[in-house]
Formats: C-alpha cells, structure tokens, sequence
C-alpha cells in the first residue's frame, strides 16, 4: 500500500501520462487510416460563399447535408447576400426552405441574423467566435464550421456523430460535446483539425455506422481494438 503521498501523487503522474501516450498512439493510426481513406476532402454542404455556407450549416441541423444540398442549389444562384434574405422577408424564406426540418424556426433566424449582419457587420459574415455565437441559430458548432472551412481558421467542430466515434475510439469520456471538443484538440495536433473533422464525419457515415460497426469492425476499430469483443454503447451528446 503506498502511504506516501508524494510517491502515491507521482504514480498518478506517470498513470496519466500513460494513458497520454495511448491516446497520442491512437491518434497516429488514425489519422494513417483517415490520411490514406480520405487523402482530399470536399466540404459536404455546398455554398457560394461564406455567408451561404453559414446558411448551410446553420440549415442542417437535424437534417442531412443531403436535403440541405437539394434545397439551397434552387436558392444560392438567386440569394446569396444579406440583404437578399432581408428583402425576402421571413415568410418567403419559409417557403424556400419548407422542405427541411423545422423550418420555421430556421427561417426566422436567417431573416433575424441578415438583419444583423447588415447594421452590425456591414453586410458580412464576422470572423470571430464571439461575434459568430452572438448571431441567431448560431451555436459553437456551426461557428466553428465557418471559422474552419470558411476563413481557415484552426476549429474542431464537433457534432454528435464526431461526438459518438470519439467514444468509440477512446478519445474521450463522452460526457458532452463541449469535452468531446476539448478532448480532441488536446489529442490532435491544430494543423489536423480542419481536415480532420471532416474526414472522420466521412469515416464515421461509410465504415463505422451507428447501427453497423459498434466499434467492433472498422478498421480504425479493430487497429486500435484488436481484443475489443463487445459492442461499445455510446452516451449521447
């Protein structure tokens, strides 16, 4: 029994760094994996600029970048500014959008925050997290998306199905997105973050599925899991 409590602190030390080293080890073979499955990556949501990608992201929540995509190619070529969707007003937004999960609610915050953007920003979409999260509709995962794919800017977006693989990777406890997030920014180096979150939402939709891996299958499952034999159950975001 270690009594001690300089020597009982330093075994819980070595202990953590330990496990660092696990996670740091199981970060490289992921990113093999993920570097060699998806050398270049595409943005899912299709956008014309930054304003219509803000658009996008803020759209598909609790709906498919697919849907999205189907709706915005009859919208994007005619609106794509502020002050088109001021003009529009927000009853004719819901009727460009109806197709998509609750729309209304949507409608209104696209209408609320173009009316924003042009007292407050001059028409454009700010650059910074805090000006982002200020807008309506806009949480940290859609300003992080913004910040990462449209100025470039070093984010970790993470939704619930990053959220879900993180889990099943070992890369976090899965208490929540906001420690998911932490968690992989701790693990991953900033200059993987962009291309990463994208990679592993597209891993995540063609080989470890929800319903399908259970992290039992997938490559990047059974590399970092070769002994794993029962499915992982995953707390929800």
């Amino acid at each position: 029994m270690v009594n001690d409590k300089k020597t009982r602190s330093l075994l819980d030390e070595r202990s953590y760094e330990f496990q660092i080293m696990n996670e740091i080890q199981k970060a490289k073979i992921i990113l093999k994996i993920l570097n060699k499955t998806y050398p270049t990556i595409k943005v899912p949501l299709k956008s014309r600029n930054v304003f219509t990608l803000l658009i996008s992201v803020l759209l598909s929540a609790q709906c498919t970048d697919v849907n999205v995509n189907n709706v915005t190619k009859n919208i994007y070529p005619k609106y794509h500014k502020p002050k088109h969707f001021v003009k529009l007003g927000r009853k004719k937004i819901e009727k460009l959008i109806k197709k998509i999960g609750i729309f209304r609610i949507k409608a209104k915050s696209i209408y609320n925050l173009s009316q924003i953007l042009i007292k407050k920003h001059n028409g454009k979409v700010p650059k910074t997290f805090e000006e982002l999260e200020k807008l309506p509709g806009v949480g940290h995962k859609t300003a992080s998306v913004v910040m990462s794919q449209g100025f470039g800017h070093p984010a970790f977006a993470i939704d619930t199905h990053i959220h879900r693989l993180a889990q099943r990777w070992g890369l976090t406890s899965g208490k929540n997105v906001t420690q998911t997030e932490k968690d992989l920014k701790r693990i991953f180096p900033k200059k993987y973050w962009n291309k990463l979150h994208l990679q592993i939402i597209y891993y995540g939709r063609e080989y470890c599925k929800a319903r399908d891996c259970y992290g039992l299958a997938c490559k990047i499952c059974t590399t970092c899991y070769p002994k794993r034999k029962n499915p992982v159950i995953t707390k929800k975001a």
